[in-house]
């Protein structure tokens, strides 16, 4: 396992780089980790500092970022974070009670996917832009599981700006699995694990930096 320390035989908590035991023969920074039900791969410094820097400024800058809103309690309640959804013409997409149309790539969301197309071995045709303003902003436990992502999706999620802990749970035994997300790393997630999985970004106390993630998928249809 990857930096990877197990608390209990249900939790394990990666704080990479400072759990990395380069002197273990299984660890290989670039190997899937097998969990139950799927795998999933962090690579901390996939985008060096200087390209993370510059890709954070021009998609604060850039980015057409939205306050969607959602329905809560027969309430309507704002998302707690700015949300984008760029993708190829046609590939709409729909969660929590709302549909993304999609806007036309820009130059520096086309680089990054490239990047990461050349990593995953897959062709995407989607990303969801997620802003986190402050420690208060986040996202509750769910899973990527629309129809329209196929039966096993992969996931490709890209981090630039504050560090955010990013918690994954499996649906029948519980056991977790908690990752610091790093500017300018990559987090990828395939196989079944959609389907067994949850995650979140939950709120913080602490005072925090804007973040910015991507998700890339492949929308089917």
């Amino acid at each position: 396992m990857i930096g990877a320390n197990r608390k209990t035989n249900r939790s394990k908590e990666h704080s990479m780089p400072q759990q990395l035991d380069m002197f273990e023969p299984e660890s290989n920074p670039r190997e899937f980790i097998k969990i139950a039900n799927g795998e999933y791969i962090y690579l901390p410094g996939f985008f060096n500092v200087p390209q993370a820097n510059q890709y954070l400024a021009q998609l604060q800058d850039n980015i057409l970022w939205k306050q969607e809103k959602m329905n809560m309690y027969g309430k309507q309640v704002d998302f707690p974070r700015l949300t984008s959804w760029y993708g190829d013409t046609g590939k709409p997409y729909s969660f929590s009670g709302i549909k993304l149309t999609p806007h036309p790539w820009t130059a520096e969301l086309t680089e990054i996917k490239q990047q990461v197309e050349t990593f995953c071995s897959t062709s995407f045709n989607s990303v969801l832009l997620n802003l986190y303003r402050h420690g208060n902003d986040s996202i509750s436990w769910h899973s990527d599981a629309e129809k329209e992502l196929g039966i096993n999706p992969v996931i490709a999620s890209v981090n630039f700006g504050a560090e955010r802990v990013f918690q994954m749970q499996h649906n029948s035994t519980q056991e977790k699995i908690s990752i610091t997300l790093e500017h300018g790393s990559l987090l990828v997630m395939r196989g079944e694990l959609q389907h067994y999985w949850k995650h979140q970004v939950p709120k913080t106390k602490k005072t925090v930096a804007p973040r910015i993630n991507l998700t890339f998928r492949t929308i089917l249809g």
